[in-house]
């Protein structure tokens, strides 16, 4: 009697996981979903310049890394407009 329960609750608790991983979001145009890629791919990039940053020690590098992160930062203040 007991595995019975226990099972059901499973799959309440799976069919309630499920009804709560889908998130109705607004149809977007294809150039509205290319700017929100670019962003996306921008912020990304942004992150992993961040962290190669963080680790670097070489003084060349670190000059170009901030470079880059500039750049970027420029990049991603056109999305604030």
């Amino acid at each position: 009697m007991a595995r019975g329960w226990e099972s059901k609750s499973v799959e309440a608790q799976q069919a309630e996981a499920t009804n709560k991983s889908v998130t109705v979001r607004p149809r977007l145009s294809a150039a509205a979903a290319a700017r929100l890629r670019e962003q996306e791919t921008l912020l990304l990039s942004r992150k992993r310049v961040l962290q190669q940053l963080e680790a670097s020690r070489n003084p060349r590098l670190r000059e170009l890394l901030q470079d880059e992160l500039g750049h970027l930062d420029r990049k991603l203040s056109q999305f604030e407009k």
